[in-house]
């Protein structure tokens, strides 16, 4: 039978009535309370866990002997160890030494300053002495500072000046100097944006290609674009005010420094080669391929150069060549044009624009088929068609191929189609992404989950100051989805697929972001000092079993700037054992809600920059 309140008095509880209301009224003062509270978004030096963050996102598709993503059904990782048990302060007893290298220490990249393997090939005719050669093991040496070294200048105005003692390279100005590369000028280096093919400047070599073949539109059908021997970048810088992300890469070579300078100027570039091997790029990637005296032999090796750039440029993409085989007539530059007639012609590509501006400088617009059916109507089947692939085919350490690689096809066999242009392809679904019923939603709620954890955790909790940051690396970057969430900052962001995880490159360059595959065992194609912040989310899982959380750190020291940022996402286990690496080099550490590690590099190096300080 109910019990009533006029029943609970004439039996005389009140002191179950007087708990009750006391119960009721703290509940209700509790939830009050709650509500009219902000969460708590500071760092936490004493390990009290904040928040819940948003719901991981579901885990990666992995892909089946047959090479069919399906839906992976391991669980998503949890801490193992509880943040309270874990002392920032500890630090491996480690006598790091700078670089013993003399004056080349400061811009040393371990696996393109392989002297020593360098000088027993016993080739270079294919630019092979400028290709990776790491040694092993990993050099546990640190970079050096120039001296004088600054704090960068900020973007937007480093795009147009740095300082010189950050890199304090002066040949490029004596080399170039008639060609407006780059000038000095008191403590700093400018940049006019002049070029070897730019004599009336950059910008109005760009205003002169839209001129020559209106179908290219900047920042809508074009938004990815790769520079074949970019000198100093300001092809690609200067088309970032055109909603234009170039991939800018030249050789480490006689022409000194000049990634690092693009680098330096807050300009997306890589050091690399077209030599002996494929470029660290997926098949299909570009929306236009740009070559201004890029001094490369396309026709070399039987046209393996080229080739590897038909594999890396998308069905109907375009390649501009701007060079003196398009518009002079001497005997040579007429031979290496007819040869490139011939080896376009075989790879059917049609001309599509060839003119000359006002200066006497030409270019030569192709465009790759999107279909199959000049490739069928050959007389010569040479290059013949590469074999269909059956498995995943990442580009590292392969060596380049004397075929045409496919058009890409969906499950069912037919030819993907890019139509959805910038800025609709950030979100829209990737041409490429697997077939399976749930794929989409997976790469929905991963889009979703970077926005939120972004703006709540990264933007809004984190002791990171944006002002300072505009190289970024998101050095395990699955779908590329933390890109993504900050494309409406004034940054950019290089998104690293690590051979050994699920390869999604393809899917990263189709949101119209860019990035490259890499080993982490192994030292990147970059100069010290090139990088404002680092991001690394889950990375150590699979590394800790191929290579040492030490050498990673010293990796991640060299790239990394004075005043640089490591925002690390990854389980107590992991971060308890690289905390004190990144302690030993004279970091600072702080942890947010029991995962986030955040990493400060300071202005330390051994020896005789100890005592160097922060200007």
């Amino acid at each position: 039978m109910p019990i009533s309140v006029q029943n609970m008095f004439k039996e005389r509880k009140f002191p179950f009535l007087f708990a009750f209301s006391f119960l009721l009224i703290s509940v209700t003062i509790l939830l009050f309370s709650y509500s009219s509270s902000s969460p708590s978004l500071l760092l936490s030096t004493n390990f009290q866990v904040s928040d819940p963050l948003p719901p991981p996102p579901r885990p990666l598709p992995t892909r089946s002997p047959n090479n069919v993503p399906v839906s992976s059904t391991k669980p998503v990782s949890k801490t193992t160890a509880a943040a309270s048990d874990v002392d920032l302060n500890v630090s491996l007893d480690i006598k790091w030494e700078n670089c013993q290298l003399g004056p080349l220490a400061v811009d040393y990249i371990p696996c393109l300053d392989n002297w020593k393997a360098i000088k027993e090939l016993k080739s270079r005719r294919r630019m092979e002495h400028r290709e990776r050669h790491c040694p092993k093991p990993s050099p546990r040496c640190l970079a050096p500072l120039p001296i004088g070294y600054k704090v960068p200048v900020h973007w937007p105005k480093s795009r147009d000046m740095i300082w010189y003692s950050n890199v304090p390279h002066p040949k490029l100005v004596e080399y170039k100097k008639e060609q407006n590369w780059v000038r000095k000028s008191g403590d700093y280096f400018v940049f006019p944006g002049g070029g070897t093919q730019f004599k009336n400047g950059v910008q109005s070599y760009i205003d002169f290609i839209h001129k020559t073949l209106p179908a290219i539109k900047w920042g809508k059908n074009i938004r990815v674009i790769l520079d074949v021997g970019c000198g100093v970048a300001s092809f690609g810088g200067y088309l970032l005010d055109k909603d234009v992300i170039t991939m800018s890469f030249a050789p480490k070579d006689e022409h000194e420094s000049q990634i690092q300078f693009a680098l330096e100027r807050g300009i997306p570039a890589i050091l690399s080669v077209i030599g002996t091997q494929k470029l660290t790029f997926p098949d299909n990637a570009y929306d236009l391929i740009h070559c201004a005296r890029c001094r490369v032999h396309w026709d070399g090796d039987g046209g393996k150069p080229l080739l590897e750039l038909n594999r890396v440029l998308k069905p109907g993409g375009y390649f501009i060549w701007s060079a003196t085989p398009v518009y002079r007539d001497d005997e040579r530059d007429s031979k290496v044009w007819k040869s490139m007639v011939a080896l376009t012609t075989s790879l059917c590509w049609k001309i599509v624009a060839k003119t000359v501006d006002s200066t006497g400088v030409g270019l030569v617009i192709y465009q790759k088929p999107s279909s199959y059916s000049c490739y069928k109507q050959r007389k010569e089947k040479l290059p013949p068609l590469c074999e269909q692939k059956t498995n995943q085919n990442v580009s590292w350490y392969e060596p380049l191929s004397y075929c045409i690689s496919r058009l890409p096809v969906d499950r069912m066999g037919n030819l993907l189609r890019w139509s959805t242009p910038w800025p609709q392809r950030l979100s829209s679904k990737p041409p490429s992404l697997p077939s399976e019923p749930d794929a989409e939603d997976i790469f929905i709620e991963d889009t979703k989950h970077w926005a939120a954890l972004v703006s709540e955790v990264y933007l809004d909790g984190l002791a990171i100051s944006l002002g300072r940051i505009r190289n970024v690396m998101d050095m395990n970057a699955g779908y590329g989805g933390f890109a993504a969430a900050l494309i409406d900052q004034p940054l950019w962001v290089m998104n690293v697929v690590p051979i050994d995880a699920q390869d999604t490159l393809s899917i990263i360059f189709e949101r119209g972001l860019i990035g490259v595959y890499h080993d982490w065992c192994e030292s990147f194609n970059t100069y010290p000092r090139t990088y404002d912040l680092l991001h690394a989310s889950f990375l150590f899982k699979n590394l800790k079993e191929r290579c040492d959380i030490i050498d990673l750190a010293v990796e991640m020291d060299r790239i990394l700037r004075p005043g640089g940022y490591l925002l690390v996402q990854d389980t107590m286990e992991n971060i308890k054992k690289l905390n004190p690496v990144l302690r030993s080099l004279h970091w600072s550490t702080t942890l947010y809600q029991g995962q986030f590690l955040v990493g400060e590099k300071g202005f330390w190096r051994p020896s005789e920059n100890d005592n160097r300080k922060e200007t």
